[in-house]
């Protein structure tokens, strides 16, 4: 007997850039973790320096 091959079809009413915009938004929230920790161990590969710590302290009047 022949095996029969799927084949599947979706329809999509949304114009091109909405669904490339909703895709998006569900690949950035299923990967926030991942670039949270990036950027936190980027973040500890700095150096911390007193420079840093004067600029954060605000603006002088």
């Amino acid at each position: 007997m022949k095996e029969r091959k799927l084949n599947y079809r979706f329809h999509d009413p949304n114009p091109a850039a909405i669904t490339a915009d909703y895709i998006l938004k569900i690949f950035i929230e299923a990967n926030a973790g991942k670039v949270e920790a990036a950027i936190q161990k980027a973040a500890d590969a700095i150096p911390a320096t007193g420079e840093e710590q004067d600029r954060c302290q605000g603006h002088s009047a």
